[in-house]
């Protein structure tokens, strides 16, 4: 569904050689230590501001020249894809510095002050390097404060700010880390719970820093409060598109181009999802008549919507059915993929900071190299709005075959340069997590016809998207209008349509990734199957696709032709 939006160290392998162009290798090379370099710097002393932006675009621009003194008909195999890749990033990276999308470090979810309390439930606390380590970081997020307010105020003065609408949840989050007693801070609950194998005096000193640290935080957290407060939210953009900001509509089709990774327009993306969501509805509308349910389509959507049989009664009970599901889904992979991945997964309930308006799942990355598996968050708040109908669905998108067996092959890839390995394209990687919720029905995984339901319902859910997010920010679509659209279409509770409509609010374009991507990956299938009938092995098909991590659609559709032509 939503893969959890995240940002990785890119570690460089000098002694690793990934193609036979040594120019395209250099290049990616030099690349590769800057990114380095900024995120070694980031840990050090990590803060932001325009001139470090600037310094950057300028960087990209001269990378991007000397791959244009590249030519690309010399280039095969995987120096083709280093380049295309590389190019395309380079591209998008610009575009965010000369838009200076930096200067809105928020969105629906969170933002620059979320990260230290998400961190939390995922933290370590097993010897005196990791609480130094968490010192640390108690320190620098004064730093990172400090001048992520200062591109805000930036954006207040620019006219580039959160749109009003989505300042409460902002808001709300914020205020719930500031305390009266510092010892009831969730921040301090480390030093609270310090390993009884620690000296008294460890312990002491441990103790006495943690409270100077999480008192600054405290502080911190209360600057920023009056900050939105009486600063930021009054002059917070009343309109929820992109387009009423300065170049929204070019920040608009940017994004777009970005997420599709295609040459789309927002018209073309908006047709495109007028008729899935014709094609889809007479889809659902057919099992209501399976069903034998005596009413309309939205007295279905109601009955789904308020019967307690389709719901948990304990966070306990929807995640073990989460688990559940995906066991069975583990036993049927390798039927459908000749790779899997070494790295496992788990099924945890999303982190409370964040629960309240957070979705209903997401895929919270893994690394073998660093002893961690994946984690498939389930949202265990709010269960009268996740319906047990729609778990077959959101577990085969984002644990596997989604997310998680394809984040984690691309991980494990040798012989490839850092930046393949850890770059994440919507258009790829959600495509393939709703390509898998549709491979879910072939699998056998929708055992009833509630599940199907399920199943539509997330797949409108998506074409929804097509219609809904160029709608707001292009279109004129008011934000009541998207969320009356979404849930007159699917089987989503109100909450849930009303936090996604929410988040595609704050990160324009990105919605549309999904069901662009999806429909492109059958397509690619369609067009294999029927050139190669009964010869077509989907074992194959499936390798293929993942074979070389996350790629712009336009290069996974040349990967198809060149197969299918090497097949003759």
């Amino acid at each position: 569904m939503k893969y959890y939006f995240f940002f990785i160290c890119l570690l460089i392998l000098p002694d690793v050689h990934f193609g036979q162009n040594q120019e395209l290798e250099k290049i990616i090379n030099e690349y590769q230590d800057f990114q380095k370099k900024q995120n070694d710097d980031d840990e050090d002393a990590p803060g932001v501001s325009v001139e470090v932006y600037e310094k950057r675009a300028v960087f990209y621009e001269n990378i991007l020249a000397k791959l244009s003194n590249i030519s690309i008909s010399t280039l095969k195999n995987q120096d083709l894809i280093n380049y295309e890749l590389l190019n395309f990033i380079l591209e998008d990276k610009i575009a965010n510095i000369k838009f200076q999308n930096y200067i809105v470090p928020l969105n629906a979810e969170g933002g620059w002050y979320s990260g230290l309390p998400t961190s939390m439930d995922r933290r370590q606390f097993r010897d005196t390097a990791d609480y130094r380590k968490y010192i640390d970081d108690l320190q620098d997020f004064q730093k990172i404060a400090h001048d992520n307010m200062l591109l805000m105020t930036k954006g207040m003065n620019d006219g580039r700010t959160l749109p009003r609408a989505l300042m409460g949840n902002c808001r709300n989050m914020v205020a719930a880390q500031v305390v009266e007693n510092i010892e009831d801070s969730r921040f301090y609950e480390p030093f609270k719970n310090i390993p009884d194998d620690f000296t008294p005096l460890e312990k002491e000193e441990l103790i006495k820093e943690g409270k100077i640290r999480v008192h600054a935080v405290n502080l911190i957290y209360e600057m920023f409060l009056k900050f939105l407060d009486e600063k930021y939210i009054p002059k917070s953009n009343p309109q929820i598109g992109i387009i009423a900001q300065p170049s929204g509509r070019d920040i608009y089709e940017q994004r777009v181009r970005y997420f599709t990774t295609l040459n789309m327009t927002p018209e073309e993306v908006y047709e495109i999802g007028k008729k899935e969501v014709a094609r889809i509805k007479k889809e659902m509308e057919a099992i209501i008549e399976e069903v034998g349910f005596k009413g309309s389509f939205a007295e279905f959507l109601e009955f789904l919507r308020t019967d307690e049989q389709f719901y948990a009664k304990t966070p306990e009970e929807i995640l073990k059915e989460a688990s559940y599901i995906s066991k069975k889904i583990d036993g049927l992979l390798p039927k459908y993929f000749g790779k899997l991945p070494r790295n496992s997964y788990g099924v945890q309930p999303v982190p409370a900071a964040i629960a309240p308006t957070y979705t209903s799942g997401r895929y919270s990355g893994g690394s073998l190299k660093n002893g961690r598996a994946g984690n498939y968050w389930v949202n265990t708040t709010k269960l009268d709005s996740r319906p047990l109908y729609a778990l077959p669905s959101l577990t085969l998108h984002e644990a596997v075959p989604g997310h998680h067996l394809q984040i984690s092959l691309a991980q494990e890839m040798e012989d490839l340069p850092d930046f393949r390995k850890q770059t994440y394209l919507s258009a790829f990687g959600e495509g393939w997590a709703l390509y898998t919720e549709w491979l879910g029905e072939e699998m056998g995984i929708y055992t009833t016809p509630y599940e199907r339901f399920g199943k539509l319902t997330y797949e409108m859910w998506r074409a929804c998207r097509l219609v809904v997010d160029p709608g707001m920010h292009v279109f004129g679509m008011g934000r009541q209008e998207a969320i009356d659209f979404m849930s007159s279409n699917t089987a989503l509770s109100i909450h849930e349509c009303t936090t996604e409509i929410d988040r595609y609010i704050g990160w324009p374009g990105q919605a549309v990734s999904y069901k662009i991507g999806e429909l492109k990956i059958r397509e690619l299938r369609k067009m294999a199957e029927d050139q190669l009938g009964d010869e077509f092995n989907i074992r194959e098909f499936h390798d293929l696709v993942l074979s070389n991590g996350a790629v712009p659609l336009f290069v996974l559709e040349r990967m198809v032709k060149e197969w299918l032509a090497e097949k003759g």
